[in-house]
């Protein structure tokens, strides 16, 4: 029986996709909206629309089984090759003081044996009824309360130096769009506001030696907007020990022109514990070269606890304000903070170990 597993081990072995790891030598395409052939990859549309008081979220992740999975002498990615997709999205309703959270899983292929497409070009991503599809120079996102159009106003960029992450963490390429225009309905309001949209892909796999319930990568995350026309994208990644491994931001001005900003320092101010018991901080002092900004939540209790992708995040709207080359300047946008696995009680094994963005 133990060599008839191995004999068949190795003829599925030559049915795994070949997968991609970032190179910190290659700058992607700002017009890279995949899909790529990258272990973990996603799409991801967030915006915060004050005038509303409404903020909300939509992610659509692909992934393949961990390569390096053990369980038993077998190796699950021989049986399950993939890609394999959850989607997430949330709206927080800040004038009633509560927030929806719905997400999916495929435990199954793309169409037509699964309920998933990932497209492009044109950028077609479904997840069942949920789905993002690009028309022409615009993106149409539908997915449950939300069902909006979104028109870039500034080119797509990537946020030097090219990627997220480290050598340690594994990395992820990323690019987005800064500053779209959004109207539509969400959650049976008319709206108009402007929204983020972000790609990223690569090999930040959480796996560690072969474990699936290894962490890899924690971060904190702000795409912002600020008063001037200018938006920030803030990124502090820590490795599974807590401890700070990359500080990146960049700075895309009204013309579209994106730059890396020096001497990031993100400085953790106040923390609110969430009812599952982890910490997030939520205040924060930002200081860069022609940046100081302090930043705050409008609301404390964001947190998501995911089944599809075993992650505990914090989620929400923030606001802040501060200087930009001298400048009083006003920031409103979208916080994501990383608190590690969150494993719920009778959750199977599945290809999307304890990470996402």
């Amino acid at each position: 029986m133990r060599l008839w597993l191995i004999a068949l081990s190795v003829v599925l072995v030559g049915c795994l996709p070949t997968l991609q790891a970032v190179d910190p030598n290659r700058v992607p395409s700002p017009n890279n909206w995949g899909p790529n052939n990258a272990p973990l990859e996603w799409w991801y549309v967030s915006g915060y629309l004050p005038d509303e008081g409404l903020a909300f979220h939509w992610a659509l992740f692909k992934a393949y089984a961990p390569q390096n999975a053990q369980v038993g002498i077998l190796n699950p990615a021989l049986f399950f090759p993939g890609p394999y997709h959850a989607s997430h999205i949330a709206v927080t309703d800040l004038r009633a003081n509560k927030k929806l959270f719905e997400e999916r899983f495929d435990f199954r292929f793309d169409r037509p044996w699964g309920d998933s497409l990932v497209q492009y070009p044109p950028l077609r991503l479904e997840q069942g009824d949920w789905s993002l599809v690009q028309e022409g120079n615009t993106y149409r996102l539908s997915a449950g309360p939300i069902q909006v159009r979104l028109t870039p106003l500034k080119p797509a960029v990537v946020h030097p130096p090219g990627y997220s992450g480290t050598p340690e963490t594994g990395r992820m390429y990323y690019v987005s769009f800064t500053r779209m225009a959004l109207e539509g309905v969400i959650a049976g309001k008319p709206v108009r506001g402007e929204a983020w949209m972000d790609h990223q892909w690569g090999d930040q796999i959480g796996a560690q030696g072969g474990d699936a319930t290894a962490l890899g990568a924690l971060w904190d995350w702000f795409g912002l907007h600020l008063s001037n026309g200018v938006d920030l994208m803030l990124y502090r990644v820590k490795n599974s020990k807590g401890e700070v491994v990359q500080l990146a931001a960049s700075a895309t001005d009204p013309q579209g022109r994106v730059q890396e900003l020096a001497n990031l320092e993100m400085t953790p101010l106040e923390s609110w514990t969430s009812p599952s018991g982890r910490s997030y901080t939520l205040s924060w002092q930002i200081e860069a070269e022609g940046l100081s900004l302090r930043l705050g939540p409008l609301r404390q209790d964001q947190e998501l606890l995911t089944a599809s992708t075993r992650v505990a995040y914090w989620e929400g709207p923030v606001a802040g304000s501060g200087t930009w080359q001298g400048q009083g300047v006003q920031a409103k946008g979208m916080g994501e903070f990383v608190a590690g696995p969150y494993n719920p009680p009778g959750n199977f094994w599945n290809p999307f170990p304890t990470q996402q963005r």
